[in-house]
């Protein structure tokens, strides 16, 4: 498959937050979400095999991996690389953009699923698959990225309509001020929690954190 990158660093986002994790980012998407961070991720990369994958991460003194992208569903591959990531006792997380059925991923009861639903700010939302929602566990969660009161509302509703049984996170599109959507969330009194991107926090926006 083709490996954009591979590091190590403290997971920004989400029920991992703060916890050091290797990063396997693989290449391509179809999806160009407006405020895209990761836009790097959309050809460039190397072709690497599950072995060369396993050997990479290995080096790293951590057990939690989050497979990331780009989209990781997309790669034909990707479940023979989570049954050999799980061989060798890792906790797995895969973050997928939400357009691709999670069908797949239900019999990995160890897997944590983030799924990431568009809101109308990333000119993508029309392409989530909402059926998704009904495939979570309870352990997995879902993440809203929100730019104003239109994503928020939007969010809102979904989450009336669908009743997830996961956490769900309301995460402030980068550069937005996120004292608003706290107040937003307060005032309504939703069952959701607060999520900022740790990572960019403490270095910024770049590659390899």
């Amino acid at each position: 498959m083709k490996i954009n990158e591979i590091f190590y660093s403290l997971q920004g986002e989400g029920k991992w937050a703060g916890l050091p994790n290797i990063f396997i980012r693989v290449t391509g998407c179809n999806l160009r979400c407006s405020y895209c961070d990761t836009k790097y991720a959309y050809y460039d990369g190397k072709e690497m095999n599950i072995k060369e994958i396993l050997n990479h991460i290995k080096k790293y003194k951590c057990q939690y991996v989050c497979l990331t992208g780009g989209e990781p569903l997309l790669q034909k591959d990707i479940l023979d690389l989570i049954n050999a990531i799980l061989k060798k006792k890792y906790f797995i997380a895969i973050e997928t953009n939400g357009s691709i059925s999670i069908e797949n991923l239900r019999k990995y009861k160890s897997l944590l699923i983030s799924l990431d639903i568009k809101c109308p700010s990333s000119k993508m939302y029309k392409k989530s698959n909402l059926n998704n929602i009904n495939l979570l566990k309870k352990d997995d969660q879902i993440k809203f990225v929100i730019k104003n009161k239109d994503d928020y509302l939007y969010a809102k509703n979904i989450i009336s309509d669908y009743k997830p049984i996961c956490d769900v996170f309301f995460q402030p599109v980068w550069g937005e001020n996120p004292k608003k959507i706290a107040e937003w969330i307060i005032k309504d009194r939703l069952n959701v929690k607060m999520g900022l991107q740790l990572h960019k926090i403490i270095w910024g926006v770049k590659k390899g954190v």
